[in-house]
């Protein structure tokens, strides 16, 4: 199977040995951040440094000027963690070494753009905004996302992309020192935490047969049993049980379908800004109401729209098993190789032979440039194996 593991462009850029470190990993294929979020890094192998900070939601290329010019909404160019083309400078260096670049485009996930134009943002039944989750709904917001996904996946020599956060995004991040988790909210709580509240969103609602304000307190009231912890979490049918069937029918019914036309729409951009054979998959999750980085999505749909999937496997590698009952596309398992962040290099050879087993076709490990030295030696030896 395909190997690919994620690389940041300052894990490579003035560290002449990492792409040959990398490549001798064993792994076909990097998967390289073109548009990432903000975060804070450790570069352990780096000559110069071992942390880098990235203060906000940027692309690490120079973005195009002429597609941006008057647009209130346009990327964030990086600051000096991420100076010039820096994925440009990381992916030949990659590409040097033998190995295929395809791009990791971060797109509904913008703290910075919640702060300086909060309209844009999802708010939550109680008013709350969350400045990290940009509405989908939103047309302007929207536009953004697609022309961002065009412009981010198609970096020169780039062969496929990855298309991370391509619908809603909710409670569930980790913000700057967050200190949410006094509640366990539960996969029905975070569903009811997410629902937004925008005007576009209550427009939505409206068309689904919904009052807005009558839905904001059907919500906040079915949040407090949860407040205190006297809710069972099933999942959706404790959102069922919650708001009742029809209204928890309906709010789905409208979101499913913002995050449907506006995955069709960025990915028919990639496509149209992309050479022949260019691989466009999503980091999805076949839970349809799901949120985050590894947005709900349905496994028929979206494998009629892209190439293929980018799935959760760290833990488990059951959520597999809906993508690959349907027989096609590139199906990945997405691993974490990094002990210190829950992953298990030491048992990288049985989860790659597990996920094999429930029908995954390629590989994908998080995160070369974050791993320590020992757990990149744990995953030589797991794939000069498998």
């Amino acid at each position: 199977m395909k190997t690919s593991a994620f690389v940041y462009p300052w894990d490579v850029n003035g560290d002449p040995d990492a792409a040959r470190r990398i490549a001798a990993l064993g792994v076909q294929q990097v998967t390289l951040a073109a548009a990432y979020h903000s975060t804070r890094a450790l570069t352990p192998r780096h000559p110069h440094r071992r942390i880098v900070t990235a203060e906000h939601a940027a692309v690490l290329y120079p973005a195009d000027e002429q597609r941006w010019q008057g647009r209130e909404l346009r990327p964030y160019a990086a600051g000096d963690w991420a100076p010039g083309d820096a994925y440009g400078e990381a992916a030949a260096a990659l590409a040097d070494a033998g190995l295929d670049v395809h791009t990791w485009v971060v797109l509904a996930h913008n703290s910075r753009m919640g702060a300086e134009h909060p309209a844009t943002s999802v708010v939550n039944a109680y008013g709350d905004r969350y400045p990290w989750a940009p509405c989908i709904a939103q047309p302007a917001t929207r536009a953004y996302l697609v022309d961002l996904a065009a412009e981010a996946a198609t970096r020169p020599g780039a062969r496929g992309t990855e298309l991370e956060s391509l619908g809603w995004y909710g409670l569930a991040h980790l913000h700057a020192h967050d200190k949410t988790a006094g509640v366990g909210l539960g996969e029905a709580g975070q569903y009811l935490m997410s629902l937004c509240f925008c005007p576009d969103c209550r427009t939505g609602y409206g068309a689904q047969g919904l009052d807005a304000e009558e839905l904001a307190g059907k919500v906040r009231a079915a949040l407090e049993p949860v407040w205190r912890a006297e809710t069972a979490d099933e999942g959706w049918p404790t959102v069922e049980k919650l708001l009742g069937e029809a209204t928890a029918t309906a709010t789905r019914a409208y979101r499913d379908a913002t995050a449907r036309g506006l995955q069709e729409d960025a990915v028919a951009a990639v496509r149209a800004a992309a050479p022949d054979g260019f691989q466009v998959l999503l980091h999805a999750s076949p839970v349809p109401y799901h949120c985050g980085a590894n947005v709900g999505v349905d496994p028929v749909h979206i494998l009629s729209v892209a190439d293929g999937v980018v799935v959760p496997c760290t833990g488990g590698a059951g959520l597999l098993r809906p993508f690959a009952e349907q027989g096609t596309g590139v199906v990945a398992a997405n691993l974490t190789v990094v002990r210190g962040m829950g992953g298990s290099p030491g048992t990288l050879g049985d989860d790659i032979r597990a996920a094999r087993d429930l029908g995954a076709n390629q590989v994908r490990l998080y995160h070369a440039g974050l791993a320590s030295d020992a757990d990149l030696s744990a995953v030589t030896e797991a794939l000069a194996k498998v």
